[in-house]
């Protein structure tokens, strides 16, 4: 090896960065507000307060302070886990025989498995600041689930989780993480709640989504005193959270004096890729670098590359307040893929936003595909991938890999979202050649698109 870079470029405990930063500050064209169904009116902190926590709802309608400083007890929580590594690629590098120089950001060095841990610190830490007992929330794959139910166990709060019936089955060792830390886990669409009652009646063989789970704990929620509902992904206010990530990448690349041709994560509502690319969209909007940035989807639940850029419910059973993204129908049903946390038939506010003004470029991926960028990720660099991570993985070896063709000596950087270690009968599948690529017909989606609210 003759580059100076090392394997792993560590920050100092002093340097895991002390405020969140808000790209909505930046942003000229801010994310349209949420709106009340009912009056079609923008909802402001007494429309939130009674479903979300009042410091949580604070963050989330502030478009115009730039940084939020981190609570010292949250800093503490980081500090078990954090900075994480960022990582040169180099047996990657070799094994593509490419020019082009490749890091990720590994967010998996936590029990939870995931960068999901750090939103949900955050907002386990409000809640027991407003004196809840406890919060609700819905998980896909599972590891916004572990990671909430680790946050809750720390700062003694119940914990109740609605799981996305499909990974509920698929994944049971990732619920007996969350059983573990206390929390009650519940499959989605359930007959405990009314809406999960009427979704069953109208789709009795769904394996869940998403959406339908959603709608379940926003319900939980709603009905019990002293609860209130946290989301692990899409609102303003997980983006800030997970600017940790990005701001933290950023400080890293400047070590080594190293600047990013393109920058390219998994998305799905937003969380992960959102938390990564925030503070160099930053750079961009203050006209002080470009960079290309890359948003992956799965083919089977396409919302950027196929949606509309629209108002929609956040949840299928349409009790939730609208928000302006782009969208694949709330009624939309992806295919029981394995990429459970990519599974949302909507996409960030913020950052639909910014794709629609062309900060931002997508990419919708097929599983089978995945997964082969997955093993032969595994296979070089010792990690085994989380199937939502993977996305990254292959639209970055495919870059790499053009790179190889055209001499070019790019430098790529992705998000390694968490580990896939809980996510071995999608890997069981893939091995043994039985995964199968599902991707929505043009009618499928304009079925549920015909459903979108009329404001």
């Amino acid at each position: 090896m003759n580059d100076k870079i090392p394997y792993k470029i560590y920050l100092s405990e002093d340097e895991i960065p002390t405020q969140w930063y808000n790209v909505r500050a930046d942003m000229k064209n801010k994310p349209a507000p949420l709106i009340n169904p009912a009056t079609g009116k923008a909802l402001g902190l007494e429309d939130l307060n009674p479903i979300f926590c009042e410091d949580l709802n604070k963050q989330e309608l502030d478009n115009d302070t730039k940084f939020f400083d981190i609570p010292e007890e949250i800093q503490n929580f980081y500090k078990m886990y954090r900075p994480s590594p960022l990582v040169r690629a180099y047996f990657l590098e070799k094994a593509l025989g490419t020019p082009a120089k490749i890091y990720y950001k590994f967010e998996g060095n936590n029990t939870s498995g995931s960068h999901k841990l750090n939103s949900a610190v955050a907002q386990a830490y409000y809640a027991k600041k407003q004196g809840l007992k406890g919060v609700t929330t819905e998980t896909g794959a599972g590891q916004w689930g572990t990671a909430l139910s680790m946050a809750c166990s720390y700062f003694g709060l119940d914990c109740r989780v609605y799981m996305v019936k499909c990974s509920y089955e698929q994944k049971p060792f990732r619920r007996e993480v969350m059983r573990t830390y206390g929390a009650n886990v519940t499959p989605s669409p359930s007959n405990t709640t009314n809406v999960g009652r009427k979704i069953l009646a109208e789709f009795p063989d769904t394996t869940g989504s998403l959406g339908c789970a959603i709608s379940e704990a926003v319900e939980a929620a709603v009905s019990m005193d002293g609860y209130r509902y946290v989301l692990g992904s899409v609102l303003n206010q997980v983006l800030l959270h997970q600017t940790i990530i990005g701001l933290e990448t950023q400080k890293a690349l400047k070590k080594y004096g190293i600047k990013p041709d393109m920058i390219i994560g998994c998305a799905g509502g937003g969380s992960n890729l959102g938390g990564l690319v925030s503070p160099f969209i930053g750079e961009m909007l203050r006209g002080e670098a470009q960079y290309r940035v890359i948003a992956v989807e799965p083919a089977s639940c396409p919302s950027f590359t196929r949606g509309k850029y629209a108002y929609d419910f956040c949840d299928t059973g349409m009790i939730c307040p609208l928000a302006k993204m782009y969208t694949l129908g709330s009624q939309f049903m992806p295919s029981p893929n394995h990429a459970g946390g990519l599974r949302f038939h909507g996409m960030s506010p913020i950052l639909s936003q910014l794709y629609h003004d062309g900060y931002m470029e997508a990419r919708a991926v097929e599983q089978s595909s995945v997964f082969e960028a997955a093993v032969k990720f595994a296979r070089v660099e010792g990690i085994l991938p989380a199937p939502e991570s993977s996305h990254a993985i292959k639209v970055a070896i495919d870059e790499a890999l053009k790179c190889k063709e055209t001499g070019e000596e790019k430098t790529i950087v992705f998000g390694l979202t968490g580990t896939g270690y809980f996510d071995l009968v999608a890997y069981e599948q893939f091995n043994s050649k039985t995964m199968t690529d599902s991707i929505p017909t043009d009618e499928d989606i304009a079925a549920s698109l015909a459903k979108l609210p009329k404001l």
